[in-house]
C-alpha cells in the first residue's frame, strides 16, 4: 500500500512539475522578447511630435527640411512668432519647448540672444527690455543689451 501512495504522490505532483518547468523557461523568454518589442517601438531617434516644433517646418517632406536641425526649426518659429505676435509669446513658447524637450537645453541661451537681438531690431531697445524675463538665464536681456550697443 505505501508503495502505491508514492506513485500517486509522484504522479499527482508530475503535471504540476512539467508545467512549472515550462513556464520556468517560457516565461523569460516571452519577457525578453516583449522588452525587445518594446524598445524597438521607443522613438530613440529624438524627432519629437511636440507641436512647438512641428508646426514651424512648412516644408515638411523636402530633403532639405529633414536635414535642419530641431534648434534650427525652433528658433526659425520663434523669430517668426516675435514679428507676428511679440517677444513675451515667443519666450513662453521657448521655456515649454525646452521643458519638453531637454536636449534644447543647450541650444536655450543662443536662441534666447537672437530673439532678444531681433526684438531690438523690430521694437526697439526699450521696448524690447520690457519683455525680458527669466528664460533660459537672461539671455534675452544679453542679446538686447548686444544689440542695442
Amino acid at each position: 500500500m505505501k508503495h502505491s501512495m508514492n506513485q500517486q504522490t509522484r504522479r499527482g505532483r508530475g503535471p504540476a512539475r512539467r508545467i512549472g518547468r515550462t513556464l520556468a523557461f517560457v516565461l523569460p523568454v516571452v519577457l525578453v522578447l516583449s522588452g525587445t518589442l518594446a524598445v524597438t517601438r521607443v522613438n530613440w531617434s529624438g524627432n519629437s511630435t511636440d507641436p512647438v516644433l512641428t508646426a514651424a517646418d512648412t516644408s515638411v517632406g523636402s530633403p532639405r527640411a529633414a536635414k535642419r536641425a530641431p534648434q534650427d526649426v525652433l528658433r526659425d518659429k520663434l523669430l517668426t512668432e516675435l514679428q507676428e505676435e511679440d517677444p513675451g509669446v515667443a519666450l513662453t513658447h521657448l521655456q515649454q519647448a525646452v521643458n519638453g524637450r531637454p536636449s534644447l537645453a543647450k541650444h536655450c541661451a543662443s536662441i534666447a540672444r537672437t530673439l532678444g537681438q531681433a526684438a531690438v531690431r523690430i521694437y526697439g531697445p526699450t521696448r524690447a527690455q520690457s519683455y525680458a524675463r527669466p528664460v533660459c538665464d537672461t539671455a534675452f536681456a544679453t542679446g538686447v543689451a548686444a544689440a542695442h550697443s
